[in-house]
């Protein structure tokens, strides 16, 4: 078999933080598809969140490498881990939360907006400190500027309850579900 080299490292301006709530790695941005996608490497620290928000002018997905991540979304609600990929489909009221362990994802848009939206209202990731603050300000102003996402304070969360399914990659195990739906996220390669 044969040895191929790892991909190069992601350069430095391509790297950005969010105060202490999440650190990003533009992978593919809206100039490399003219505009029809994007792709990050989103990393949430344990317990990080988004405030309860929906897209107008995209649809995000978001597939888990690590950590685990409860989301929030319409009707539904799911605990993704490793694995596990999720569609939000254009103005669908979401929010997200990592897990215990955080949660490193892949979050791509379509059509782009994503990792444009970070870049310029994020913090470069070298310039970072533990004193970096999310300018939460900035942020809505670029949303507002985009007009593809609203945010509003977080609703409460809705009563769930647990669920076993079988995930045909690997064993039985237990799925956050809302009680109504009973539906499970869609399997990355499925």
């Amino acid at each position: 078999m044969t040895d191929f080299p790892s991909p190069p490292p992601v350069s430095q301006d391509r790297q950005f933080v969010l105060g202490q709530h999440l650190r990003l790695s533009v992978l593919t941005s809206a100039d490399e598809t003219e505009g029809r996608h994007d792709v990050s490497d989103v990393t949430l620290p344990p317990g990080a969140g988004t405030p309860l928000h929906l897209h107008t002018g995209y649809e995000e997905r978001i597939w888990v490498v690590s950590g685990s991540l409860t989301v929030w979304a319409g009707p539904d609600t799911f605990t993704l881990r490793s694995g596990d990929f999720y569609a939000i489909k254009m103005n669908t009221p979401h929010t997200i939360k990592a897990g215990d362990d955080g949660a490193r994802t892949l979050a791509i848009t379509s059509p782009a907006r994503f990792a444009e939206l970070i870049s310029r209202t994020g913090t470069p990731a070298h310039l970072a400190t533990t004193e970096t603050e999310w300018d939460m300000g900035l942020f809505q102003a670029v949303t507002e500027e985009f007009v593809t996402s609203s945010w509003a304070r977080p609703a409460p969360p809705r009563p769930t309850s647990r669920a076993t399914v079988s995930d045909p990659t690997g064993p039985l195990r237990a799925v956050r579900t809302t009680a109504s739906s009973g539906r499970r996220p869609a399997q990355a390669g499925a």
